[in-house]
């Protein structure tokens, strides 16, 4: 029953849920980035690059010439789908950029936290000052 009990007590550890949603958010975002990159950034490196649809660049291994991807798959040939290698490391870029942003929104709200306010350290006040000056020279007249 030990087990059990231990099991249960690390499954609702507040790190593991918040592993857990981290993973849910991860996961939904990840939709988000693959389609920003399949509807909007490549259709404009597309159109830069006069019309190229890099999800179809492709090099046949078996030397024979190809007019399409799926040709090729037809065909059974072994190719390397470096058009697909792009997207991918564009679809990494994207999700470093916005995970960079995140961060560094989070680390300058992490430092304002941390930062102590600069509070002018507070001296005597005049009749402070005055009353020490007072018995300053009380004690001065009183030893002479």
């Amino acid at each position: 029953m030990s087990f059990f009990k231990d099991f249960k007590k690390f499954i609702l550890k507040g790190d593991i849920i918040a592993l857990a949603t981290a993973v849910v958010i991860g996961a939904a975002f990840n939709k988000i980035v693959a389609s920003v990159v399949a509807d909007v950034i490549m259709p404009i490196i597309g159109l830069i690059t006069g019309g190229t649809d890099f999800s179809q660049k492709f090099i046949s291994l078996d030397g024979a010439s190809y007019n399409s991807l799926e040709a090729a798959k037809e065909a059974e040939a072994a190719v390397i789908t470096y058009g697909n290698l792009i997207d991918t490391i564009i679809h990494f870029l994207i999700v470093a950029f916005f995970i960079f942003l995140v961060l560094r929104a989070y680390e300058k709200t992490k430092k304002e936290k941390e930062a102590p306010k600069l509070v002018e350290p507070k001296g005597p006040t005049q009749e402070d000052l005055l009353t020490q000056i007072r018995d300053e020279l009380k004690k001065q007249n009183s030893r002479t």
